[in-house]
């Protein structure tokens, strides 16, 4: 993992192609969660950027790269992830076999998030999800 100097409202870091990356990427989140005192919903948030991770990992990420974990607290108290990765692999929100082991995760997502998508970049996509409002933090002592 890499990390970079971090903005107070926008945290960002490096992973490699890694399994051991998917529970370093939700703890980065969950230590930038705890740093803005943003309690509601930090276990939704959590789990979103774990499935997002994920499906980088098996979907996005092409031997030798990595992904951006990206998490950004908007003044209007949204949250905003981000996973970043170079693949050309398409986004899709199959229906899971009822028996299948994995294939909810963006099911997942879109069910928790207030809003989810997928953008371009060059190369590969930038999938993010959004949780609005609910989302306090204090500032200087007073929720915001």
């Amino acid at each position: 993992m890499n990390e970079q100097p971090q903005l107070p409202s926008l945290r960002e870091a490096f992973y490699r192609r890694e399994r051991r990356s998917v529970p370093a990427a939700r703890e980065f989140a969950r230590r930038a969660l705890k740093d803005w005192e943003v309690t509601a919903r930090a276990d939704d948030i959590a789990l979103c950027v774990s499935e997002l991770a994920t499906n980088a990992l098996l979907h996005g990420v092409p031997p030798g790269r990595g992904y951006l974990l990206r998490i950004d607290r908007r003044p209007d108290r949204t949250v905003r992830i981000e996973v970043h990765d170079s693949g050309d692999g398409e986004v899709r929100t199959p229906g899971a076999e009822p028996d299948a082991e994995g294939g909810r995760g963006l099911q997942l997502v879109a069910a928790l998030a207030d809003r989810w998508g997928v953008g371009e970049r060059v190369p590969g996509k930038v999938v993010w999800c959004e949780f609005e409002g609910d989302c306090q933090w204090s500032v200087a002592g007073s929720n915001v």
